[in-house]
């Protein structure tokens, strides 16, 4: 394998922006003593929404940043059945918080990040529930989706969002060290290489869900794990997304494990030898017109080819990069700066479209259920920012 610790570091790229990092102002009323609060608007769903961090360590691997056993953290987050009283999940946790400002200068420590909506280790709700793995992009961090997280499993699944250590953004451990990004790779080799790395991590969480299905406590710490969790996954049904490179290793993690039913790529290149092999279950690729990956990028069009089961590729209108995550809500919220590449679409409207088009893919995929299914033909009048491309 390549090695992985490129001799450059960026700052945010694929999180909330190297150029943004640079030069982002501090407004007058960021920097009183009361911190601006951002905000992010809950799911929509009928369940209340639980999650629980855990630690996980795979000693079958050498992690090729550090030559230790690989190191992850991941937050599984679920249908709840009692959320009072409990306490919300941070957006990020407190050491992961203070390296990201720090990344910013000093420009962000007039605000205070958003709390999810996620009650920390409430009771899951009875019922198996369909199993989605998430992986961020390049640089960001597992709670940078966390709208459309937390939406869909207010609508029933469970998803397990995971941060890869040195690749992710800013990934903090239950004994306060915080690992950073070690910069995004400046060769395909490189790149590649990071994705294959993530295709592991993801492989190896599928594992360690699968010990807690049987009753185990996969946690390095053997924290306590919700009362029902256990119980709430169907590893029959799985599914896997992401964002940018997270959506790369979604599609590297179909490829080594074929019981892997759907995948999803939000704007993201795909890399490694799944370009050539291609996927024989479903797979929607969902880009911006500044991407435009079925004529512009360098492997979308080989994949695409070479994908032999259903596949759909469908575009947000007036998006930017960072549209399919938490920063097109967090943006309007921030000062004026450099470009975040969250396009001109309404944050509303961003958030709305991205929604509903996960949910309605993996409804289709890993339940059965068609009647979402005109939005995955970009002819749903509620989403008319989801435009059909190919499929």
């Amino acid at each position: 394998m390549p090695d992985l610790r490129p001799a450059r570091r960026v700052l945010l790229a694929g999180g909330l922006g190297a150029a943004a990092a640079a030069a982002l102002p501090v407004p007058a009323y960021a920097s009183a003593a009361e911190p601006v609060l951002l905000r992010l608007a809950g799911p929509t769903g009928p369940a209340p929404v639980g999650a629980v961090e855990l630690h996980l360590v795979d000693r079958s691997r050498t992690d090729p940043w550090t030559d230790r056993p690989r190191e992850l953290m991941a937050t599984v987050t679920y249908p709840a059945v009692d959320v009072r009283d409990r306490p919300l999940l941070p957006w990020l946790p407190p050491g992961a918080e203070r390296a990201l400002k720090a990344r910013y200068g000093g420009a962000l420590d007039g605000y205070a990040f958003p709390r999810t909506h996620s009650a920390d280790r409430a009771p899951a709700r009875p019922g198996r529930r369909p199993v989605l793995l998430y992986s961020p992009g390049a640089a960001s961090d597992r709670t940078f989706n966390t709208l459309v997280v937390e939406e869909l499993v207010s609508w029933g699944y469970v998803v397990v969002t995971v941060d890869h250590p040195h690749d992710s953004g800013e990934v903090e451990f239950p004994d306060g060290r915080v690992v950073l990004s070690a910069g995004e790779g400046s060769t395909e080799a490189e790149v590649t290489a990071a994705v294959a790395v993530r295709a592991a991590d993801l492989r190896f969480v599928l594992g360690s869900l699968a010990v807690l299905s049987r009753g185990g406590n996969p946690d390095a710490e053997r924290r306590r794990l919700p009362r029902g969790l256990r119980a709430a996954l169907d590893l029959s049904r799985v599914g896997a997304f992401g964002h940018s490179r997270g959506g790369a290793a979604a599609a590297a993690l179909m490829d080594l494990d074929p019981g892997v039913r759907a995948g999803a790529d939000l704007d993201g290149t795909v890399f490694g030898p799944v370009v050539g092999r291609g996927l024989d279950r479903p797979f929607l690729l969902m880009d911006t017109a500044v991407h435009d990956g079925l004529n512009k990028d360098p492997y979308w069009p080989e994949f695409w080819r070479n994908l032999r089961g259903w596949r759909r590729c469908l575009r947000l209108a007036d998006a930017g990069h960072h549209s399919f995550t938490d920063l097109v809500a967090l943006a309007p919220q921030l000062p004026p700066g450099p470009p975040l590449q969250v396009g001109t679409i309404a944050a509303d409207r961003a958030v709305a479209a991205v929604r509903a088009t996960v949910r309605a893919f993996f409804d289709l995929q890993l339940r059965g259920r068609p009647d979402t299914g005109h939005l995955l033909d970009g002819a749903s009048r509620r989403h008319p920012e989801v435009g059909y491309v190919a499929g």
